[in-house]
């Protein structure tokens, strides 16, 4: 029955050899890794408006020039991110390329930083998405967590299907939010044109406090939140038909092409027009209420906005599972993250974004202004290094033109450094702090993950192992049991074709049930010793444990007692949680149990399936 939910919600599994089959071509793999990119429209015009609007009309103002900086700015990162997926065509993007050239600390560093920044591109993008729908529907208002969070579960759903489908249902919306946007800012512009600006002055709030130049870097760094998403594509070169490193450098340029212009054109028209929000309403929505009025065609742009906003988090789905597989192969993540499930896709790397993005936007409320500030420091850092990397991959490998190529990227580095220090200080009293926690304890923790699986391995290797002349003893054999019934009869007949000693244990939770449980004991089994073990306070793994330790020590013959659980087993699984699950108890117990006397305990299950 599990199996068959499973395929109706995710769909049959996928062969291995079809892997080719499933990789995207330039018009779907646009619509898979460009939503972070274009929905940072959204809130990073949203920041720089609640930033300079406390400056009224002479701070609104400055929103272009902003906006031209940090156009600038994108368009750097993007050539220098073209030329880091043509010399690292495997993928990988900032992780891989900082690890090689600059070593495995500023590696980890910069696939912390990415880790982070998937994730909160994520709730982020869903909780704007909410905000923008809700502008036009404020009855929405105070169901944005719960919707954001189907949304989620719909986006989880769709990308455990597979590569092939999430490109197919996000071509819609991608292109949807192109078709409608353009129109609408280029009626816009023309409006300007022909009809002159508008005064700010006339519909800008007073001023709460004059212009500095602290409060310009602070729209600086809000606004820069524009950026993110654009490394995606480089994190996901495998995921492209081939040629994959020509049609994923492609893909990146249209992406920031579109971006540049979507972002500037809309903060020129926001300015042109003097757009002022209302309360409980975006920036873009009274841009849109402004273009457009408040009819059908409103509408549209809204529900496109919420639909590119809700797909964004697609870019961190199609990042997050292939950078975390990346980090599991190389043991800095648990090994399950690399392994391709049914629909060959990273779904246990899909799983972990989804619980982590879910906790974020209930703990946030839905409100995405309050994870603004710990949005771009993850981005910019891993912009930074992944710049250092490249001028150093250039001037080691010295191909054609690497002078050229090296000064691109040092362009980049300096750029993204100066950006993520400015970002960094204006946003650190806002929440940057968390992310100079976080993603330094990341970091730490691959390293003790990497640490794990080497001791690991170290224990495992037959190198150096000397060849064994002492025979193995004949071993004691330790039975728990629970009462009498049919699961002991296999448990015991096992027991004697190992073991000629054995010993049964009940631990008696009940005053007197152990006097009936012996009696009724050696009726059946009268050559089998059965040791009764009082239990005051009905404990039955802590007098068990004991009770082993004290025969073992009794014993002295250089090896501890095998346990053999009779265990057995329900006929389907939703009965398992009308039992105890005892013999799982005792099992891990066991497990876990530190070694006494320098030797291994050897645990045995024997089931007893029930037929209904």
């Amino acid at each position: 029955m599990l199996d068959t939910l499973k395929n109706l919600l995710i769909g049959s599994p996928v062969p291995t050899k079809q892997l080719g089959e499933t990789r995207l071509n330039k018009v779907r793999a646009l619509a898979s890794f460009s939503p972070g990119a274009l929905s940072s429209l959204a809130y990073a015009n949203q920041e720089i408006y609640l930033a300079l609007v406390v400056a009224g009309s002479v701070g609104l103002s400055q929103a272009w020039p902003i906006s031209l900086a940090i156009t600038a700015l994108l368009l750097i990162v993007a050539l220098s991110y073209y030329q880091t997926i043509h010399g690292y065509p495997s993928g990988g993007g900032s992780y891989v390329v900082a690890r090689e050239n600059l070593g495995t600390l500023p590696g980890l560093l910069a696939a912390s930083a990415l880790l982070v920044d998937y994730i909160l591109t994520a709730a982020v993008s869903l909780t704007a998405g909410l905000e923008a729908i809700a502008s036009a529907a404020p009855a929405l208002w105070p169901y944005r967590v719960p919707a954001a969070l189907l949304i989620l579960a719909v986006i989880t759903l769709v990308n455990l299907r597979g590569v092939r489908e999430t490109g197919s249902l996000m071509t819609i919306p991608v292109y949807l939010f192109l078709l409608c946007y353009f129109p609408m800012l280029a009626f816009g512009a023309w409006r300007v044109i022909s009809e002159g600006p508008v005064s700010l002055a006339a519909t800008a709030p007073p001023a709460l406090q004059p212009l500095t130049l602290l409060l310009l870097l602070r729209a600086f760094a809000t606004g820069c939140t524009a950026m993110t998403g654009i490394e995606a594509v480089s994190n996901g070169v495998p995921v492209f038909r081939a040629p994959a490193a020509q049609n994923a450098g492609r893909t990146l340029l249209v992406m920031a092409a579109l971006m540049s212009v979507l972002f500037a054109a809309s903060i020129w028209i926001t300015q042109s027009l003097a757009v002022i929000s209302g309360p409980q309403e975006t920036i873009l929505s009274a841009l849109a209420r402004s273009i457009l009025g408040t009819g059908p065609a409103y509408w549209v742009i809204q529900v496109t906005t919420l639909l590119i906003l809700a797909v964004a988090a697609n870019t961190s789905f199609a990042g997050f599972p292939q950078l975390a597989a990346l980090l599991a192969r190389d043991g800095f993540l648990p090994r399950q993250l690399a392994g391709l499930g049914d629909r060959l896709v990273f779904a246990n790397g899909i799983l972990w974004l989804t619980l982590i993005t879910g906790a974020l936007i209930v703990v946030s409320r839905g409100h995405s202004h309050a994870l603004i500030p710990l949005f771009a420091v993850g981005a910019f850092l891993a912009y930074t290094l992944s710049q250092i990397g490249m001028v150093r991959h250039w001037a080691r490998t010295h191909g054609r033109g690497w002078q050229l190529k090296a000064a691109i990227n040092g362009l980049g580095a300096v750029t993204t450094a100066v950006t993520l220090l400015v970002v960094l200080l204006e946003k650190f009293r806002d929440g940057a702090w968390l992310t100079v926690i976080v993603i330094p304890a990341f970091t730490l923790g691959f390293g003790q993950i990497r640490h794990h699986y080497r001791a690991v391995a170290s224990q495992l290797s037959l190198r150096g192992l000397p060849p064994s002349l002492k025979p193995f003893p004949a071993p004691r054999v330790v039975i728990p049991i629970s009462g009498i019934h049919r699961g002991i009869v296999d448990a015991l007949g096992f027991a004697r074709t190992i073991a000629q000693d054995i010993t049964a244990v009940y631990v008696e939770l009940e005053p007197g049930m152990g006097a009936h449980i012996q009696q009724e004991w050696e009726a059946w089994w009268p050559d089998v010793p059965l040791v009764v073990v009082p239990s005051p306070y009905r404990s039955l793994v802590g007098p068990l444990l004991d009770y082993l330790d004290a025969t073992d020590s009794e014993h002295h013959d250089g090896q501890l007692a095998v346990v053999i659980l009779p265990e057995f087993v329900p006929a389907k699984r939703w009965h398992g949680i009308l039992h105890n699950q005892t013999a799982r108890l005792l099992k891990v117990a066991l497990l876990y149990r530190r070694r006494r006397q320098g030797f291994q305990r050897v645990i045995i299950d024997v089931p007893y399936h029930l037929r209904r």
